[in-house]
């Protein structure tokens, strides 16, 4: 099959930021605090019932290196403080694109974050550049374009303005997944939905406000699932 190299899920999710984006700025103010948080709660269950899915993927025979993936992915972000990382690096955006309108660059760092920094959009990029699927993306962007209604009726214009660090971010991903698809294994595409699927679930958790787990930190669980696989393959038992 031939697969497309550019970001077409990332050029899909930037359209609907744009046009939850300008509905949002249509209504400007009229949503009232009940209906923000039903549709936070929609949200939520919604991406529960996504991140369930994508766990079920999970080998049975791989349950171990799923759980080293998550422990050893939390350990290295608190110890690096990704978080922090990652907030840093959205203040440094917020610089670049600064303006005399502050609600503007508010706005679109706030956006930014809300959609650029967690495990839906790499797992989303990943597997469009691994295997030329768009599921994720497209359920992401439906996501981001709900969110930018309410986002952009808050904070005004500069959550439109959002999507030009997504290209680079989310759509850079893309890319360069695309020269790795031929070196890995299935069973690796299987690993990487399963733990993106628990910090998914993870992502359901808090927007309900069940819990507040530090998603950011656990994002180095996707980048360890790749050597405790492989040695697993190697030294673990043969079931």
């Amino acid at each position: 099959m031939n697969r497309s190299k550019l970001p077409l899920g990332t050029f899909v999710n930037m359209a609907t930021v744009v046009i939850g984006g300008i509905i949002g700025l249509s209504i400007s103010k009229t949503f009232s605090p009940e209906l923000e948080l039903i549709i936070s709660q929609a949200i939520g269950l919604g991406v529960l019932v996504l991140g369930f899915q994508m766990t079920l993927k999970l080998p049975e025979s791989y349950l171990l290196v799923f759980i080293l993936s998550l422990i050893l992915g939390g350990v290295t972000g608190e110890l690096i403080h990704l978080d922090r990382l990652l907030y840093n690096s959205a203040e440094l955006l917020k610089t670049l694109f600064s303006s005399t309108d502050n609600s503007f660059a508010e706005g679109m760092t706030t956006a930014f974050i809300l959609f650029c920094i967690g495990s839906l959009t790499i797992l989303g990029a990943l597997e469009e550049g691994l295997q030329g699927k768009r599921n994720l993306l497209f359920v992401k962007s439906g996501l981001d374009g709900i969110s930018a209604i309410i986002f952009a009726a808050k904070f005004g214009v500069g959550v439109i303005f959002s999507i030009f660090p997504m290209l680079i971010f989310q759509g850079g991903i893309t890319i360069i997944a695309t020269f790795l698809k031929n070196g890995i294994k299935e069973v690796r595409l299987k690993l990487i939905s399963a733990v993106g699927g628990a910090l998914i679930i993870a992502i359901g958790l808090n927007v309900l406000e069940i819990s507040s787990i530090n998603i950011e930190n656990l994002l180095p669980a996707l980048i360890f699932l790749f050597p405790l696989s492989i040695l697993w393959e190697r030294f673990g038992p043969k079931l």
